[in-house]
């Protein structure tokens, strides 16, 4: 009887927070991709199974890439498929399942306060079934204020209905830095010089990019700083912040203004994507893709037209990704940030990392370089596989192999010709960038609660390096 307890108790033990979250969006996309390959949700023939699991994939993993086109395969029952599994990608499954749990009984069990934990990437459990809400209601607020903004365009153009549709669709992909877009084949190339079209879209993707974390952060000091001061003063305020809110904004305005600045520069005089706009127009489409590059994949200019260097640049960008506990991908600007400054401290001398006046604890330097290296390491094996596989340039293979880890969706027109070999490892890629990163950060965090305090201390020996 001890024994069975026993086994029981290991195997309830063994299916931990971690792999829950990771069986939850496997299960997701295993559903999404069994609905897409249905009759109904197909226009004329309906495509072979690996594409609907792809797509399933891509939009689960809030990625973009696809093997078809979404608005020609897909009826609108399909296309409602597909945002959904957009939804539920961009939030996690398990945050919605205990967002309506906590909603009919007002509390969370212990092991779901644990699921969330880890899903939301929160230090603490404390007001967990709080945060859920706090997240349903940003996640609402700007899902709509971007689908009133864009039905400003879609409703004069496509009617009340479709264009009503239209906006909202695009501003949950949008929003959730999903890139998928029902409006055809050229992406959003046809709005490329319209404003609120790009700022709308650009303006979801940073919200969701930025991390629910950071929302909240800013909401509570500023209304902390009313409370106390009488005028406002942006270094005041900023002061106020957590740490990890000011790495964020500080490390995204600079890769959004340092992305714009490059692309501008590299395609200036490129016919192909920006070169016949005016200076203007030039900066905008420029601006969007740098915000689009970091994990939303949305499109204002052809990706096979960029010259090599801005695909190479872009597949940086893309690699780098959003934030944490947001909706984007990537390795996450933290992480990048943390690596850089260790990087920074070992050459000036300094033991330990410290960024605005607070050190940053080792295990959160050692996690950092861990997700930075096993992230490198797993798209350059993917591109290995696909080097071998696929017969394309090289440099496209790179920026199919980042678009996908990072979650992005941008491709240089490479997705649809990619053989069944390819859009697996294409598939995998997607699924590991979308749970890889969170996943790693928890396995070593886990191991090192548990092996804490029970290192065995060898002798020090010397080797060399560099």
């Amino acid at each position: 009887m001890e024994t069975v307890d026993f086994h029981k108790s290991k195997k309830k033990k063994s299916f931990s927070p971690m792999r829950r979250i990771a069986f939850s969006f496997f299960m997701v996309i295993l559903i999404g991709s069994l609905l897409l390959a249905c009759p109904f949700s197909n226009q004329g023939t309906i495509a072979p199974y690996i594409d609907h699991l792809f797509i399933a994939t891509s939009a689960t993993c809030v990625t973009g890439l696809v093997p078809v086109v979404v608005a020609d395969q897909y009826t609108l029952i399909g296309q409602l498929v597909i945002i959904l599994l957009i939804q539920i990608g961009g939030l996690g499954f398990l945050t919605l399942l205990n967002m309506f749990i906590y909603a009919l009984r007002k509390r969370l069990t212990y092991t779901n306060k644990i699921i969330m934990q880890e899903a939301l990437n929160q230090n603490s459990m404390a007001a967990i079934g709080i945060y859920i809400k706090r997240v349903i209601k940003y996640t609402a607020f700007f899902e709509l204020m971007g689908a009133v903004l864009l039905s400003l365009v879609f409703v004069p153009e496509f009617g009340v209905v479709k264009g009503l549709y239209y906006g909202l669709w695009h501003s949950i992909s949008a929003f959730c830095n999903a890139g998928f877009d029902v409006i055809g084949p050229n992406s959003l190339i046809p709005y490329q010089t319209n404003i609120l079209v790009n700022l709308t879209i650009a303006g979801l993707i940073i919200a969701g990019g930025l991390g629910f974390v950071v929302w909240i952060d800013l909401r509570m000091s500023w209304r902390h700083y009313k409370e106390n001061f009488k005028f406002f003063k942006l270094k005041t305020f900023f002061s106020s912040l957590s740490l990890h809110t000011k790495v964020v904004l500080t490390a995204t305005v600079s890769l959004l203004l340092g992305g714009t600045l490059v692309i501008l520069l590299l395609e200036y005089n490129n016919p192909g994507t920006i070169g016949s706009l005016s200076f203007g127009d030039k900066v905008l489409a420029s601006f969007f893709q740098s915000t689009t590059t970091r994990t939303a994949g949305f499109a204002s200019v052809d990706m096979a037209a960029l010259h090599d260097s801005t695909k190479l640049f872009m597949s940086i960008l893309m690699f780098i990704g959003g934030s944490p506990a947001g909706t984007a991908g990537g390795i996450k600007t933290v992480t990048l940030v943390i690596s850089l400054m260790y990087i920074f401290s070992l050459q000036n001398g300094y033991e330990t990392v410290s960024m605005f006046k607070r050190r940053v604890d080792d295990q959160v330097v050692k996690r950092s370089l861990t997700i930075a290296i096993l992230s490198f390491f797993i798209c350059t094996l993917g591109l290995f596989i696909l080097s071998m596989n696929e017969g394309a340039d090289f440099i496209d293979l790179i920026f199919e192999v980042f678009s996908a880890f990072g979650t992005v969706g941008l491709s240089a027109s490479l997705t649809p010709t990619l053989t069944v070999l390819g859009k697996i490892v294409i598939i995998i890629l997607m699924y590991i960038g979308r749970i890889g990163p969170l996943t790693m950060v928890f396995v070593f965090a886990k191991k090192y609660k548990q092996k804490k305090g029970q290192d065995i201390m060898y002798p020090t020996a010397d080797v060399l390096i560099g």
